[in-house]
C-alpha cells in the first residue's frame, strides 16, 4: 500500500512539475526572444515564475492531504528549498554558457532542462522531507483517540477506575 502511495505522489508532483517546466520554459524563452536580458537573468525571471506557480499546485493539488499548520514555516521552507533548486539549475546554465559558451537558443534551451531535472530530484526530496509534511498514519491517530477515550488522568498520573 505505502508504495501506492508513493507512485500516487510521485505521479502528481510530476504533473505539476511538468506544468511547472513548461511554465519554465516558455517565460525564459519569452524574456529571452522579446528583451535583451541575459541567459542566467532570463531563466532566474522564468524560476520565480515556475516557483509560485509550482507551490500553488504542491499545496492545493499534490500535497492537499498534507498538515497544513504552520504555513508561514512551509512557505518560508519551500522557497528556501525552491532557491537551493534554482541554484542547482542556473548553475549548470550558468557553466554552459559562461564556461563553455554554449549559448544558442538550443543550447540554453537543453542546459536549463538539464538544470531543471537535477534540481527536480533535490526538490522532491526536500519538498516532501521536509516542507510538505505528512500527517500521522491512521494507527497513530488511532492510538490517540484510544488514549483520549480513557478518561481523565488525576495528578498522581493513575486514572480512575470505572
Amino acid at each position: 500500500m505505502q508504495f501506492d502511495q508513493l507512485m500516487r505522489e510521485v505521479a502528481k508532483f510530476g504533473a505539476v512539475g511538468g506544468t511547472g517546466v513548461i511554465v519554465n520554459l516558455a517565460v525564459f524563452n519569452l524574456v529571452r526572444a522579446t528583451t535583451e536580458v541575459p541567459v542566467v537573468r532570463a531563466s532566474l525571471v522564468a524560476n520565480a515564475v515556475a516557483i509560485i506557480f509550482n507551490y500553488l499546485g504542491y499545496r492545493y493539488f499534490t500535497y492537499r492531504d498534507r498538515d497544513k499548520s504552520g504555513r508561514t514555516r512551509e512557505l518560508s521552507l519551500f522557497l528556501l528549498f525552491s532557491v537551493v533548486g534554482m541554484a542547482i539549475e542556473n548553475g549548470i546554465l550558468y557553466a554552459a554558457t559562461y564556461g563553455f559558451d554554449w549559448d544558442s537558443p538550443l543550447q540554453s534551451n537543453f542546459f536549463k532542462f538539464f538544470g531543471i531535472g537535477v534540481a527536480t530530484l533535490f526538490r522532491f526530496w526536500s519538498y516532501r522531507t521536509w516542507v510538505f509534511r505528512a500527517l500521522p498514519t491512521r494507527e497513530a491517530v488511532h492510538t490517540a483517540e484510544s488514549f483520549l477515550e480513557r478518561g481523565p488522568v488525576d495528578p498522581h498520573g493513575v486514572a480512575p477506575r470505572p
